[in-house]
């Protein structure tokens, strides 16, 4: 049993093979641009900001995530050691630059079910905060840093590590710290004045989807039989097609664009466990 996730049983014998064909993440990488209209967004973001309250474009974009693994819990699956697991958490890994500096730092979020927009954007600024005072490391620097000073031993090191994380005994001590285990991994690139990529998924750790926001670009479209261009905030995903099928993830991804469209309702509760239930049965249905 690993710390961080629990063994899926009764998925479809498929996703039990296709680990054995698919041994890598790279082998198994699908990639998707979702283009989200910033109108609805912006509209939402300037109405909060005139009640006091800030609302950013990643925090829309987190809620949303969080939204759609509630309905669609099977993208919050990763593949270890050929076997599927289920995360017994949802957390994001994310870099976040150090001001005044080359230097950047990576940790990772954890969010709660219960979490609306207000919660994550709060979440966020305070992620942010703690990993960018200068002259301080998180545990994860601290930890590499131990693991640098080895030398000659590196590569033994982190094959040690990597022989612990296959056979699910790496200490959760570890795990907790570690960016390559994660449901997520996101990187806010327009915050550089910078394009979305599809950012890969690594093939150490428990991360299953990547995922960049991008500069906002016009996107175009046919209405009325005239072309129109939206505006857009281009999102480039990245994900491990072992964990769940091609067209379960396409649902999830069309609900999550649906949702940023709606921004209001990431203010409102989770959705019932009645309707999860049916989102797991859908992507048994759709092998």
């Amino acid at each position: 049993m690993r710390p961080d996730g629990i063994r899926v049983r009764d998925a479809d014998p498929m996703y039990y093979l296709i680990p054995y064909f698919l041994t890598k993440k790279y082998d198994a990488m699908n990639m998707v641009t979702l283009d989200v209209p910033v109108e609805p967004m912006h509209a939402y973001m300037n109405a909060k900001r005139k009640e006091g309250r800030n609302v950013s474009h990643l925090a829309l974009v987190l809620t949303a995530y969080l939204r759609t693994v509630e309905e669609f819990p099977a993208i919050n699956r990763f593949i270890s050691n050929k076997r599927v697991y289920q995360h017994k958490d949802i957390t994001v890994s994310m870099v976040v630059l150090r001001p005044d500096s080359n230097d950047d730092t990576m940790s990772k979020i954890y969010l709660d079910k219960t979490d609306n927009v207000f919660d994550v954007q709060r979440k966020i600024e305070e992620y942010i905060g703690q990993n960018r005072v200068m002259n301080e490391s998180n545990l994860l620097d601290k930890a590499m840093r131990i693991i640098c000073n080895l030398s000659g031993l590196m590569s033994v090191a982190i094959g040690f590590v990597k022989f612990l994380d296959r056979h699910g005994l790496l200490p959760y001590s570890l795990i907790k710290v570690s960016p390559f285990h994660a449901s997520l991994l996101i990187s806010n690139l327009a915050s550089i004045r910078t394009n979305h990529i599809y950012h890969h998924v690594y093939d150490f750790g428990t991360t299953s989807i990547s995922m960049t926001i991008g500069n906002m670009r016009e996107v175009p479209r046919r209405s009325k039989g005239n072309i129109v261009h939206d505006r857009c905030l281009p999102l480039g995903v990245v994900m491990d097609e072992r964990i769940c099928s091609g067209h379960y993830l396409a649902q999830a991804f069309a609900r999550m664009k649906e949702l940023l469209m709606n921004p209001a309702l990431l203010e409102e509760a989770p959705l019932r466990e009645p309707a999860r239930k049916r989102a797991n049965e859908m992507q048994t249905d759709t092998v």
